[in-house]
């Protein structure tokens, strides 16, 4: 049942929320007038002033933590952005199971074909939800320590699923991989370093690859948008409703800096002359990962224009100094393997 956001009563809870997604998420909420607590350990300096805003600090792997700040806050809404653990998301769906929604952050990586490895016959174009296989969890318990970060989410979900029929309000959101304002992984950030700076960008293949990219201030809309509609023990993904490929990117990006680069196209073997692999590139994939959106659009959600959303990206990375120099091949690198193209 869609919740009134606009009773003052609407309390939310965000265990985590002050690095990357999380605080976007606080600048949603706050435009639509939730009151807002937030349970981490530490970072308290990010949202002090704000009367809008309690920080409450403890560590979400302790359990009387948990259950300390939901008699302090009495939340309608969770939102569960560091559940990055199966034990997470049980402990947060038991301790938080009366209240109206529970929103476990998951990611697109909990489906079985991403990251995918190859092109494939079987490979699904658009990655659906309840469709599209997820990854398997590990029976071993040997073998869980080793398990991979898509095969956590996805137990996740399935811990989620299952609350669900025990009448927890429990929901997964599954973004694909986010960029935008504050992202500290700088995967974006690299691709607007090479625009700004050099005439000349090596990308693997022609730049053809496609993946499927999220928004960040979409992905917080579409949180709270699941929180207030969504139905209990179902999954939403999450992404941009017009992507782009690597090379349509970089065009974006170019005509935002209003700046003109060639792209240099570099094969796997051309590559492999200088010890670089495809994959050693920011936002490649070797095969087109995208996801269906029916579900998310359904409840109302659309998607920032994504000339917008990258041009407030760059923005974004130019003002920070973010590079990604040290997530991508090293310029030298790059640099030799062009003179070795065009020569």
């Amino acid at each position: 049942m869609p919740l009134d956001n606009d009773d003052d009563s609407n309390t939310v809870l965000i265990i985590g929320g002050t690095r990357f997604i999380g605080r976007h998420l606080v600048d949603e909420l706050a435009r639509n007038k939730y009151d807002i607590s937030i349970f981490t350990r530490g970072n308290r300096e990010l949202f002090s002033g704000d009367k809008q805003i309690e920080h409450l600090e403890g560590d979400r792997t302790n359990t009387n933590a948990l259950k300390r700040a939901k008699r302090t806050v009495s939340p309608d809404i969770v939102f569960d952005m560091v559940a990055y653990k199966p034990e997470h998301v049980r402990t947060a769906t038991s301790i938080f199971s009366n209240v109206d929604s529970y929103v476990y952050v998951s990611s697109g990586y909990a489906y079985n074909q991403v990251p995918p490895v190859a092109r494939t016959s079987t490979h699904d174009v658009p990655l659906r939800e309840g469709v599209t296989k997820l990854h398997s969890y590990p029976e071993d318990t040997a073998e869980i320590s080793n398990a991979s970060y898509g095969e956590k989410k996805a137990e996740g979900d399935r811990i989620v699923f299952n609350a669900a029929k025990n009448n927890v309000h429990a929901m997964s959101v599954r973004p694909m991989v986010v960029y935008g304002p504050y992202d500290h992984t700088e995967r974006f950030a690299y691709w607007v370093n090479r625009v700004n700076n050099y005439d000349r960008v090596l990308v693997p293949g022609g730049g053809e690859s496609l993946q499927h990219l999220a928004y960040v201030k979409d992905v917080a809309r579409a949180l709270r948008i699941v929180a207030e509609q969504g139905e209990p023990g179902e999954a939403y993904n999450v992404a941009d409703e017009n992507t782009f490929s690597l090379a349509q990117g970089l065009a974006i990006i170019s005509d935002n800096l209003n700046t003109d680069i060639e792209l240099v196209a570099a094969s796997e073997r051309e590559l492999s002359v200088h010890k670089l692999s495809a994959s050693d590139f920011p936002l490649y994939v070797p095969a087109p990962t995208m996801v269906s959106l029916q579900k998310l659009k359904s409840l109302g959600w659309t998607s920032t224009n994504r000339t917008k959303a990258v041009s407030k990206t760059i923005d974004a990375h130019l003002e920070t100094e973010r590079t990604g120099e040290n997530i991508g091949p090293s310029r030298e690198a790059e640099s030799a393997a062009i003179q070795d193209i065009i020569k």
